[in-house]
C-alpha cells in the first residue's frame, strides 16, 4: 500500500528533525518510520484523503483495535504509540497542529518478562566454543569476550571502531542510544582476546584500510544479523539448548554482575540505561541472591 507523498514528507520532515536534534541512529530512526508507515498504510486504505498531521482520536482507537484484532503484541503496540506520541510533540512544537488526540488513550499494559540468560558455566562454555586457530575463531572468540566482559549492545559491538579501545587501560569507549558516550572496563581475558585477534587474525581479514575492530570475512563492518548467526553456531557447538536472543550476553553481563554483588546503579551505567526502571527488570537477582545469603547465613535461615 503506498502512501501519500504528502504523509511521506510529513514522516521525512519529522525524522529529519529526530536526526539533527536528538541525534538518534539510524536503526531507531528507521523504527519510527515503519511504524508511522503502518499506520498511514492501514488508514489510508479506508480513508484516501488521510493525512498523518491531522489524525485523530478516532483514527488512533481504529488502529488499535486493528492491532489487537491480529494479534499483534503489546509490546509492538506500544512502541508504536509512543512514535506517534514523539511524532504529535513535533507537530505541537512546530505548530502544525493544536491538539494531542493521544491525550485520553492509555498504551497497553506490557507483561514484563525477565530476560533470556545464561548460566556462569554455559557462558564458559560458550566462550570456549570458537577455534582459535584460524582469524575467524579469534575474531568471533574475542567479540564474544567483549561481549560478555561489557554488556554491549550487538550494534555497539560491531560498530566499535579501533580509537574506541585502549588496551593499556582495559576500557572501551562505547558510543551508545542517542550517541551518548561511556566508559566500560574490559578485562583482562577481553583485553587478551583482542590483542591476539588483531595481531593474528585482523590482518587477515582486512582487504583494504579500515579502523572496525572487528571486520567481517569481507573486511567490512560485520552486520548485526551475522554476528547473531555466529552466537547460535557457537551455542549449538557448546551444547547449549535454551532460548538465545542477540541481547543474551548483554542479559548475562547485568545477571552475573548482580550476583557478585555489583550495585544496581552501577549496572546500569555500564549498559547505558538512561532510566534506572530500565535496569530495575534485573532486580530479581539481586532478590535471588538477597534471599541465598540469608537461607546460607542467617540462624534462622
Amino acid at each position: 500500500m503506498l502512501i501519500s507523498v504528502d504523509n511521506q514528507q510529513s514522516m521525512e520532515a519529522f525524522l529529519q528533525m529526530l536526526y539533527l536534534e536528538k541525534g538518534l541512529s539510524d536503526n531507531t530512526l528507521s523504527a519510527y518510520h515503519t511504524d508511522l508507515r503502518k499506520l498511514c498504510e492501514y488508514l489510508t486504505a479506508s480513508d484516501l484523503d488521510f493525512r498523518l498531521i491531522d489524525i485523530n482520536e478516532g483514527e488512533i482507537r481504529d488502529y488499535l483495535s486493528h492491532r489487537q484484532r491480529h494479534n499483534l503484541s503489546a509490546r509492538s503496540t506500544a512502541r508504536c504509540l509512543s512514535s506517534l506520541k514523539t511524532f504529535i510533540k513535533y507537530c505541537l512544537s512546530e505548530r502544525i497542529r493544536e491538539d494531542d488526540p493521544l491525550r485520553h488513550i492509555k498504551p497497553p499494559k506490557i507483561k514484563v518478562s525477565l530476560p533470556d540468560t545464561l548460566t556462569e558455566q554455559q557462558i564458559e562454555a560458550l566462550l570456549d566454543a570458537p577455534d582459535d586457530n584460524d582469524a575467524i575463531g579469534l575474531r568471533d572468540k574475542a567479540m564474544l569476550e567483549v561481549l560478555y566482559a561489557t554488556g554491549l549492545r550487538v550494534t555497539e559491538l560491531v560498530s566499535l571502531r579501533l580509537d574506541q579501545i585502549s588496551l593499556r587501560q582495559g576500557v572501551v569507549r562505547v558510543i551508545g542510544k542517542g550517541n551518548k558516550e561511556r566508559l566500560v572496563p574490559l578485562g583482562e581475558p577481553a583485553v587478551e582476546a583482542i590483542e591476539t585477534f588483531v595481531k593474528a587474525g585482523r590482518p587477515e581479514l582486512l582487504k583494504h584500510s579500515s579502523d572496525v575492530v572487528f571486520p567481517s570475512s569481507r573486511g567490512t563492518m560485520m552486520t548485526r544479523q551475522t554476528f547473531w548467526y555466529r552466537i547460535k553456531f557457537y551455542a549449538t557447538v557448546a551444547g547449549i539448548k535454551v532460548h538465545l536472543s542477540p541481547h543474551t550476553l548483554r542479559h548475562a553481563f547485568a545477571t552475573h554482575l548482580l550476583n557478585h554483588g555489583a550495585d544496581l546503579r552501577v549496572v546500569q551505567l555500564l549498559l547505558g540505561h538512561s532510566d534506572l526502571s530500565t535496569t530495575q527488570i534485573y532486580t530479581h537477582v539481586a532478590t535471588e541472591r538477597l534471599t541465598h545469603i540469608i537461607a546460607t547465613h542467617h540462624p534462622r535461615g
